[in-house]
């Protein structure tokens, strides 16, 4: 396989920063949580169809039925992804919410290893183990023994399974597919499924605030096109165990940038935590790196 121009894992470190952005645009928009992701997808694509139509619109015609088929289920797998966090985060924090989401390794070494017939090491899964304790160090604080927080954190967890589930199916097409034409697919199947939702429970359209118009545009340009985007575009380099792994540094974003803009508060088990998330990466990529070393 040749060699990307750009360094994969630069990439895939500015998408989980983009990310990490999108917890808290959720947060400030006042709109219901269908129309949030709606327009997320909406803008997303209008940004994307002139670059499309004008560059890779003949890559449609060679999608055979089985890709498209595969690229539908991981658009509808995308859009109630969005559905479920955005709804998650109305019922508990930006902490709790943001670390359950991202627990992909739980469900991305299982798919990897039932799916794709992918071994692990044993340093490999000790470091997911590592990486995993850290995102629950970081909400150890946060959680809450109540029945709205348990009910907002089953939502995250639910949309945590369906991404990974989004990500492997990803893994299977982008190996045929270019990154571009995929991702403006699976964006186009997501907007429309969550524009059957929004009608289907009856959410408006419109009027809303101009800030939240801002925040759905911000969601498109930074989570969406910098974020998922590039992740799309590291499935062809990476494995989805490598993703779900860095993706769980996005807590420590999140919490980050929540206490810049919505001035919630950074506690020691959040800060230990995300030392910890680090280690487990290192770990995880060093090792990662001597096993293929080996295999060459």
């Amino acid at each position: 396989m040749l060699q990307p121009k750009i360094n994969p894992y630069f990439v895939l470190l500015l998408a989980v920063t983009s990310i990490s952005l999108s917890a808290i645009f959720v947060k400030l928009a006042s709109a219901p949580s269908g129309v949030i992701a709606f327009y997320r997808l909406f803008f997303t694509v209008v940004i994307m169809l002139p670059f499309f139509l004008a560059k890779y619109r003949h890559e449609l015609k060679h999608i055979n039925k089985k890709d498209w088929l595969l690229s539908s289920i991981a658009g509808i797998f995308l859009a109630f992804h969005f559905i479920l966090w955005f709804e998650s985060l109305n019922y508990t924090s930006v902490a709790s919410s943001t670390v359950l989401v991202t627990l992909q390794p739980l469900f991305a070494f299982a798919g990897a290893y039932f799916f794709f017939k992918e071994r692990f090491s044993v340093r490999a899964i000790l470091s997911s183990v590592i990486a995993i304790g850290g995102s629950l160090v970081i909400s150890w604080g946060d959680f809450k023994i109540s029945g709205t927080a348990l009910f907002g954190d089953i939502l995250a967890l639910i949309a945590c399974a369906l991404i990974t589930a989004y990500l492997l199916v990803g893994q299977t097409v982008r190996k045929r597919i270019s990154s571009t034409t995929y991702t403006f697919v699976v964006y186009g199947i997501s907007m429309v499924t969550l524009f059957i939702y929004v009608l289907a429970k009856g959410e408006p359209l419109g009027p809303y605030p101009a800030t939240d118009w801002i925040l759905f545009l911000l969601l498109a340009i930074f989570p969406n096109l910098l974020g998922h985007s590039l992740l799309n575009w590291s499935l062809k380099w990476l494995s989805t165990t490598t993703i779900s792994m860095a993706i769980l540094l996005e807590p420590v974003g999140a919490t980050i940038l929540a206490y810049f803009i919505l001035d919630e508060s950074v506690v020691l088990t959040q800060i230990v935590g995300g030392v910890i998330i680090f280690a487990g990466l290192i770990y995880f990529l060093n090792d990662n790196k001597k096993n293929k070393e080996r295999s060459t």
